[in-house]
């Protein structure tokens, strides 16, 4: 199995020395390019702020409430305790992004682009993650609850220590999938577009009625 990576500190980060914090807030209506920030704390509730761009920069306990973030752009940015809430983040581009102990909850992601990403300990409830592209993406110790990766790639995906419940794959395409660490794997549907992932044995075994009704078997003993 590959190798877990661990969280890092804010200390951690090549940048963190030249983090300055964001002169005023994020506004409705302005195209923010930020670089090198950093956001401690506050609320955002119905932010309307699509193509906003985060590049090398640092959100902790931040709080996004509704509001448009479409197209955004987060390149290279540490996010600890921070909440999208029922956000709008189609389409969005996320890039050598670390996100900690977070919660992601009714969001709108579908379409989005996600390259070596960390997820460690974040919450995720009813997150629409159809049609996204998700590339060397690792979900450490996560719990994902109702998550739809219907028509989603992911590749060099992998789940140590996560609980997925009620995932939705139908019409997704895999390719070097790892499952076998997720301490729960519960498909909702699409289980017949797993192929190109790894299970482990006991995952099989738990799988396998869903298996044989996708493959239309009838499983009979007299």
């Amino acid at each position: 199995m590959p190798e877990t990576p661990s969280p890092r500190a804010l200390s951690d980060l090549p940048y963190s020395r030249h983090l300055t914090p964001l002169a005023g807030e994020l506004t409705d209506g302005e195209r923010h390019d930020l670089d090198c920030v950093r956001l401690d704390g506050g609320s955002y509730a119905g932010l309307d702020a699509p193509g906003l761009r985060l590049t090398e920069s640092a959100l902790t306990s931040v709080s996004f409430s509704g509001g448009r973030l479409r197209r955004a752009r987060f390149n290279d940015v540490w996010m600890h305790t921070v909440r999208f809430v029922g956000t709008d983040l189609a389409e969005t581009s996320w890039l050598d992004t670390e996100f900690t102990a977070g919660v992601l909850a009714g969001l709108e992601l579908h379409g989005a682009a996600l390259h070596r990403v960390v997820f460690h300990q974040c919450k995720f409830d009813s997150v629409n993650l159809r049609a996204t592209t998700l590339r060397d993406v690792v979900f450490v110790d996560c719990l994902l609850r109702d998550a739809d990766f219907a028509g989603a790639r992911l590749s060099g995906v992998s789940f140590p220590g996560t609980v997925l419940e009620g995932a939705r794959f139908a019409g997704a395409g895999l390719k070097d999938v790892d499952l076998r660490s997720a301490v729960r794997l519960d498909i909702g549907d699409g289980v017949e577009s797993l192929r190109g992932a790894t299970i482990s044995t006991l995952q099989l075994f738990d799988l396998a009625p869903r298996f044989a009704h996708a493959l239309g078997v009838v499983v009979q003993d007299d």
